[in-house]
């Protein structure tokens, strides 16, 4: 990747786009399916739930598109298609949710192919393992991406929940190699987040982006100036999402005053770092954006990223009276609605069809083998990415 191309470039040109897949957000289909949409479009950072399995289907999208982002710059879609920063988003108030597949396997006919333990990727499903002579699935390895519920002839797998403290799981979710973090949070969850921020320990270190989301607040200014006190000096990137109406950005214009007005206050804080708008953003936010003059280009150093030494501290630029990018949550995913119904009623009549024939040639369909659902997903996309890359530099 050049430094052209470089997600970290957007955030200092003001033309920052950023897509929510959801922290509670777990339907793997759909993940992937929006990750591969977006990143072939244009995104620079894609959040999913801290959550192993969600991890990872994030991430075979994005190899993916790897090999399909020369073909998305031919056919219009963002001359600035790159591979985006995968974000994970952590809080430090609630405990997430884990998922692993679970079944009984004396419940297993002799006469049964096993197509779960041939599809599984982490090789978690076992039959007679010769030296723990061990049937079902071995827990310490499945990451609950649930290939394996669909392909059963009897439906008899199915997925329990555990649950972890944010503490617990942050060196977990890091220790894949994550490219940034947004934690959750808000006012007067100092201690709380103190305790989380601690826990995230050496790997913050690797990070090339911390992002701290945050709800206005009485008060909120000196929390959030409290917070940037506890986490200085730091060596990457800072953004400060403004959320301003949670999961609200699919209802109406309206919703959108809300973030920008956050946005607005943070903005007068003058804290070091970017501002990200959030929270009830959809197809009016930039347009609104344009119009009150708080989009603009920054043309700020690239030396002040840290790009050209990564070992340096930066100095983390704050861009004043400008808003650096848009993060967009529920609006971004009911915009491809239509496409991943489509995509997921062709899965279904795979997975029947499987059942009935016991085969494992082929268990899914993903949106890159129907090139046509794919392109319709990216133009819809790219309807709503290039609404603020239209901010960046030539």
């Amino acid at each position: 990747m050049t430094d052209l191309l470089n997600p970290l470039l957007s955030l200092k040109q003001g033309h920052w786009f950023k897509l929510i897949c959801g922290a509670s957000f777990q339907h793997l289909p759909a993940v992937r399916s929006l990750t591969l949409a977006y990143t072939l479009a244009g995104a620079d950072c894609i959040d999913v739930a801290a959550d192993p399995s969600v991890i990872a289907s994030a991430r075979e999208a994005l190899q993916v598109a790897s090999s399909l982002i020369p073909d998305s710059r031919k056919l219009g879609y963002g001359k600035n298609a790159k591979l985006p920063y995968l974000m994970v988003s952590l809080n430090d108030g609630e405990d997430p949710h884990f998922r692993k597949a679970e079944f009984n396997p004396a419940l297993c006919p002799p006469n049964c192919t096993r197509p779960c333990e041939k599809i599984c990727p982490a090789q978690a499903i076992v039959f007679n393992h010769q030296q723990e002579k061990f049937s079902g699935v071995t827990s310490d390895k499945c990451y609950g991406c649930g290939r394996c519920i669909p392909i059963c002839p009897y439906d008899i797998i199915y997925t329990s929940s555990y649950v972890s403290t944010p503490g617990a799981i942050a060196p977990l979710v890091l220790s894949t190699g994550v490219d940034a973090v947004e934690i959750h949070t808000q006012v007067g969850r100092l201690q709380e987040f103190k305790r989380l921020w601690q826990a995230m320990g050496s790997h913050v270190e690797q990070l090339k982006l911390i992002a701290i989301s945050c709800p206005d607040g009485e008060d909120l200014i000196d929390y959030l100036h409290a917070l940037y006190d506890l986490i200085a000096p730091l060596k990457s990137a800072l953004i400060w999402q403004t959320d301003g109406r949670p999961m609200s950005g699919d209802i109406g214009d309206g919703t959108t005053v809300a973030s920008v007005k956050l946005g607005q206050k943070v903005l007068t804080a003058n804290l070091p770092g970017y501002v990200q708008l959030a929270g009830g953003t959809n197809s009016y936010t930039v347009a609104k954006l344009k119009a009150m003059g708080l989009l603009g280009d920054f043309r700020l150093p690239i030396l002040d990223f840290g790009l050209e030494n990564p070992n340096q501290k930066s100095q983390i630029p704050n861009p004043k009276s400008k808003i650096a990018g848009v993060a967009y949550g529920s609006y971004a995913r009911v915009l491809l609605s239509s496409v991943l119904k489509k995509l997921e009623a062709k899965e279904v009549s795979h997975a029947s069809a499987i059942k009935t024939t016991q085969t494992t040639a082929k268990t899914t369909v993903r949106l890159e083998d129907d090139k046509e659902l794919l392109w319709q997903a990216v133009d819809l996309a790219h309807s709503l990415v290039s609404q603020i890359k239209s901010q960046q530099i030539n």
